[in-house]
């Protein structure tokens, strides 16, 4: 048992699995919330109330799917379902700032940083007595998805990295990057300014639809589809989890003390060492990515394959759903 999870057990006892079995609410397509009628359960941790998504026969081995920014669980619709066909217990839990999910304590700081998304994890797994479990992610969620690899490698029986490895240096500030490459990250540079604090609070749709539109500039989004996604982004935690993740990314704002020593740690760019599928997709708005394999080769010890997917952009999972159940259900064979 990890300290982590000793530190929980002690701390909560069985009320944080009595919480999950005791605050379960269906959640219907009708209300934009979910495409499935999936059911939703509030899972009581350390930090969060996190809203999870569940699917399938909870004897089923579990997989837990991972949103990124500026997304949410609707992008695994399509994943989800063919997973619990197959037997599996899918979780979709909501990030911290987004959808019902909610910070338990009022007064503690809004911070995002990766190492504590990659512990929300680890705390949702804890809370639900999971000792091994599945990772998918992107965005955000591939980060969180690699950080607890490379923290907690037992606990992680696979992991299909969508966009590679992700882990970032938040010790030393990075260094000027091409025109190109920085125009591409205009948005977190805007985020680093209180125009931009402003900006996201007013105009979050607006940014959110023009970010998902240019991140895969191929796929046409319907209204139908944002307007799903959008109550997502009308958590009152929002703005005040985006704005510091992105601005301690950049060294431009602190993050939390008990993850000095691990920050420090992923800022050497550490291996991750559970098997694992890298998925590219070809039409990311990030640019192509690279025919050469090694750089995912290295990144990955353990890995079983990289594919480069067709018609997909930055959010996968929502163009190219199939690619994401293949890769699981031949990691998990």
């Amino acid at each position: 048992m990890t300290p982590n999870r000793r530190e929980f057990l002690k701390s909560a006892g069985a009320a944080g699995v009595a919480a999950v079995a005791g605050r379960p609410m269906r959640v219907s397509g009708g209300q934009g919330q979910s495409g499935s009628n999936a059911e939703v359960r509030m899972v009581e941790t350390p930090v969060l109330d996190v809203a999870v998504e569940e699917h399938g026969d909870q004897t089923g081995f579990p997989i837990i799917l991972l949103h990124g920014f500026p997304y949410d669980v609707r992008s695994w619709d399509g994943v989800a379902p063919p997973l619990a066909d197959a037997g599996f217990r899918v979780l979709v839990p909501h990030l911290r700032g987004y959808g019902p999910t909610r910070f338990r304590d009022p007064e503690v700081p809004r911070m995002a940083e990766q190492a504590a998304i990659a512990q929300d994890v680890i705390d949702l797994a804890d809370a639900l007595g999971l000792d091994q479990c599945a990772l998918a992610g992107f965005d955000w969620g591939n980060r969180a998805a690699c950080i607890t690899s490379i923290l907690h490698p037992e606990r992680i029986r696979a992991q299909v990295a969508i966009n590679g490895y992700s882990v970032q240096d938040t010790v030393t500030p990075g260094r000027p990057a091409s025109a190109a490459a920085e125009a591409r990250l205009w948005y977190q540079w805007y985020f680093n300014t209180e125009r931009g604090r402003q900006g996201l609070e007013v105009n979050r749709r607006d940014i959110i639809r023009h970010l998902w539109e240019t991140w895969s500039p191929t796929w046409d989004y319907t209204d139908e589809a944002f307007n799903r996604s959008a109550p997502s982004f009308d958590n009152p935690d929002f703005v005040d989890v985006v704005i510091h993740s992105y601005r301690h990314r950049h060294v431009n704002a602190p993050g939390e003390e008990r993850f000095l020593e691990v920050e420090r740690r992923l800022a050497e760019r550490p291996t991750v060492d559970v098997p694992a599928i890298v998925l590219r997709g070809l039409d990311s708005g990030f640019g192509r990515p690279p025919a050469d394999p090694t750089g995912d080769e290295g990144r990955f010890p353990r890995l079983v394959t990289r594919r480069l997917v067709a018609g997909a952009g930055h959010d996968l999972p929502v163009q190219r759903p199939d690619e994401v159940v293949n890769a699981l259900l031949e990691l998990l064979a």
